[in-house]
């Protein structure tokens, strides 16, 4: 028996929910000619872009969803082990909703010619221990044993992670050049359909924050699931991070030309092994463009990033934004991991999410 029969279709088989009628469709951003390292011009990074509502919208803003990592769009239509994800729900709920796939990821295509190299592919023991952790206290991650909204098994064997597995991919191996230019694929998405609430998760949420930077005026609120970080730290190698929540270029002010030009305080390494704290030193460079931004952080409970969220927070509040660190234990959510809409209770853990988002912007 090959290994494709030994390991079930979890998620593709049809089930009993009553069909969901919606309008649908795509388009491009980033399809104008651009400049090529070959010295000819063509496309060079364009980003796909699904767009789904229902026959009515209920909601003035539409919603605008940006996967993490190597994944891609799809994150967010269905859960690894077939239940309906974060799209279906937010379209059954009345919004307008449009879900990209950052540029080489998915159904964008990635042309090392014009996007560079690739870094290596993340191997699935990490992913794995991001996304399902041993909660037998064998995890390096402390709060493991308290992840309970996993659906499926922790093996590598397990058929929910497998296909956690098969839908992701390699990340580009200049990070400040992908961050830049994701954000500004997100700012021509905005420009074409006006201002949005944006949702991100971990690896995108660096395109939310160089998207407001360029677009402050129509980035409506910035929902940022677990976002990479913590700031200043060289997360993905040497230089990452330098500008703090990104490894792209971000606007301060006063205005820093490089990143030599940030004064940052380091703290001493935590003896139980947590992040590194850098921030600013006093008094602090702001970042202007996002300050009026409202921006939300979203952490879940027995996930790593619960202690890199919280530096996070501090350093965007630190630069002058105005930024809510909603810990959804805190709401009465618990045992959520990195991948909350991936989880059990990722309807519960969405309602929190719009629940916020619409009541900071008016919607």
């Amino acid at each position: 028996m090959d290994s494709e029969q030994q390991c079930p279709a979890v998620a593709a088989t049809p089930d009993s929910r009553p069909p969901v009628t919606s309008r649908r469709g795509f388009f491009w951003v980033g399809t104008e000619p651009e400049p090529l390292p070959d010295g000819g011009s063509g496309v060079r990074g364009a980003m796909y872009v699904h767009w789904e509502a229902a026959p009515t919208v209920r909601h003035r803003l539409p919603v605008v969803l940006v996967h993490g990592g190597g994944g891609q769009g799809l994150d967010y239509f269905g859960t690894p082990d077939g239940r309906p994800g974060w799209v279906p729900m937010l379209v059954e709920q009345g919004h307008m909703v449009y879900v990209v796939d950052r540029p080489g990821h998915g159904r964008s295509p990635y042309d090392p010619s014009c996007l560079g190299p690739m870094a290596p592919a993340l191997p699935e023991p990490f992913l794995a221990e991001l996304f399902a952790p041993a909660t037998d206290g064998s995890s390096p991650n402390p709060l493991a044993p308290d992840h309970t909204q996993w659906a499926g098994g922790r093996s590598l064997a397990d058929p929910v992670l497998r296909h956690v597995f098969a839908s992701s991919g390699p990340m580009a191996a200049d990070t400040a050049d992908a961050q830049a230019l994701d954000g500004r694929r997100l700012a021509q998405l905005l420009d074409r359909i006006g201002p949005a609430i944006v949702i991100t998760h971990s690896a995108g949420g660096p395109a939310g924050w160089v998207a407001a930077d360029l677009r402050p005026d129509l980035v409506a609120a910035i929902v940022a699931i677990e976002p990479v970080g913590p700031p200043f730290n060289e997360v993905f190698g040497p230089g990452s991070f330098a500008w703090g929540p990104a490894s792209a270029p971000l606007t301060y002010d006063p205005p820093a030309a490089s990143p030599e030009d940030l004064s940052l305080v380091r703290s001493a390494p935590a003896a139980d092994g947590a992040p590194v704290r850098v921030v600013q030193a006093k008094p602090a460079r702001r970042l202007p463009r996002l300050a009026g931004v409202p921006i939300a952080v979203v952490t879940g409970s027995a996930s790593p990033f619960a202690s890199i969220d919280p530096i996070t927070v501090e350093v965007l509040r630190q630069a002058g934004c105005d930024v809510d660190h909603v810990v959804l234990a805190e709401r009465g959510i618990t045992g959520n991991g990195h991948a909350m809409m991936f989880e059990k209770n990722n309807a519960e853990v969405l309602d929190v999410v719009i629940e916020w988002a619409l009541e900071h912007t008016g919607d």
